[in-house]
């Protein structure tokens, strides 16, 4: 089976990227895979996916390349395809609409998958004849403007499938948009195990990552530590990650005099070796899409201290079992929940040995599995041969076990375009 993804920029650093990648990974072990890239901004992407995933791109933005194209004039004038409302439409241009609809309406694949609701659009309406058209939604229905709503509502019934990273924004989906036949379904964003040993859950320091921004309230978090060191001063905080909140948050620990318990480490990439560092994770937003760094942290061997926000947190985390969800926006809540399991060193082991089993649940051969389920099923919908019995394969102890694989619609990793 040939499957394409089309994603804002894959050689950026984001959530949405590491999923495509972590997914279109997975399946390429079976399948002839691509990821195209409407952007290029550097020579080699952050995450280098499988060399059996072929990635390209439809504009150069690289300005010591021979392919930069910021001078054309139509990367000039706004696009009018990719919706005026969605977040990143001053990025897109005539350009990208008339790169994006060449690439779709020539595209080899049986399916192609959307990753961000801009580029879902061009997807529903472009896309030729035969492929699957499947969107992704990695934010959720409530932050989207009513501009954008209203254009999704009219062009969205053309996909065949939508997935959400939760099951709550599944539902949502299905109450408030009118989607006719559109199937919608909740599908979990796939994280490998890290492999490196987990946390031995000694480490005296609490461990969090993320964007610098104003929606992870890191300023709860290091106001929390604030009681955290009154009772325990032995253990410390690392907040791993970038953003424009980086010198106000820096103000904020001198104030409270935790220089000497709280620190800023800058991005770090891989992350996990910096978990495994840790013996407890903490996460205090006030809204998760989904929560990959829940995950991420749990597949180290770390329980987390979560603020129970929408969406993703109280569908990861099961509430005193393998982690913790506390109060959003209670300094006092996030301080308990971490001094719960600081104070508690039999409680601590037990849910970071609970953590690291749940989170198996997450990892990408299961959450490919459920894709390929779901291709399957709708091309036998559409009265095609299941795309699944083409291949008859089977996920046997973790690993995708493929016969019949010289059928029509299954290739071997590799075979294809080129990049």
């Amino acid at each position: 089976m040939q499957i394409s993804f089309l994603i804002h920029n894959a050689y950026g650093i984001g959530g949405t990227i590491r999923t495509t990648y972590n997914l279109a990974n997975t399946l390429a072990e079976q399948h002839d895979v691509e990821v195209v890239s409407v952007f290029r901004h550097r020579d080699e992407p952050v995450f280098a996916p499988d060399q059996r995933v072929r990635l390209r791109h439809l504009v150069d933005l690289r300005k010591d390349s021979p392919g930069y194209e910021g001078g054309d004039p139509a990367s000039k004038e706004p696009a009018a395809v990719f919706p005026l409302h969605e977040g990143r439409y001053e990025q897109y241009s005539a350009l990208t609409d008339r790169r994006i609809a060449e690439h779709l309406a020539s595209v080899e694949a049986d399916v192609v998958v959307g990753t961000r609701p801009g580029l879902n659009v061009h997807l529903a309406t472009e896309t030729r004849r035969g492929p699957l058209r499947v969107g992704q939604e990695h934010l959720t229905l409530d932050t989207h403007t009513p501009g954008l709503l209203r254009q999704l509502r009219k062009v969205y019934p053309r996909l065949d499938a939508l997935t959400t990273t939760t099951e709550a924004d599944a539902r949502a989906y299905r109450e408030r948009m009118r989607l006719p036949g559109v199937r919608i379904e909740a599908m979990s964003n796939p994280v490998p195990a890290p492999g490196i040993s987990p946390a031995d859950g000694d480490a005296k320091w609490v461990v969090a990552a993320g964007r610098l921004a104003p929606v992870k309230r890191y300023d709860l978090l290091i106001k929390a530590f604030d009681k955290v060191r009154a009772e325990r001063p032995d253990w410390r905080l690392r907040i791993y990650g970038s953003g424009r909140q980086k010198d106000k948050l820096r103000t904020l620990i001198d104030q409270l005099g935790l220089y000497n318990h709280v620190f800023l480490m800058g991005p770090a990439n891989p992350i996990e070796p910096e978990w495994a560092k840790g013996s407890v994770a903490a996460v205090t937003s006030t809204f998760e899409s989904f929560g990959m760094t829940i995950v991420e942290a749990m597949r180290c061997g770390l329980p987390v201290v979560a603020t129970d926000c929408p969406h993703g947190p109280g569908e990861i985390i099961h509430d005193g079992i393998d982690g913790r969800l506390v109060e959003v926006g209670n300094v006092d809540a996030i301080a308990g929940g971490l001094l719960e399991l600081i104070n508690d060193d039999k409680r601590r082991q037990e849910m970071a040995a609970r953590a690291l089993t749940s989170s198996e649940r997450f990892d990408p051969a299961r959450i490919a599995e459920r894709y390929e389920a779901l291709f399957g099923s709708l091309t036998g919908r559409g009265g095609s041969v299941n795309l699944l019995h083409r291949a008859r394969g089977s996920l046997l102890g973790g690993a995708y076990v493929v016969r019949d694989a010289s059928r029509a619609l299954f290739r071997s990793p590799g075979k294809g375009r080129t990049a």
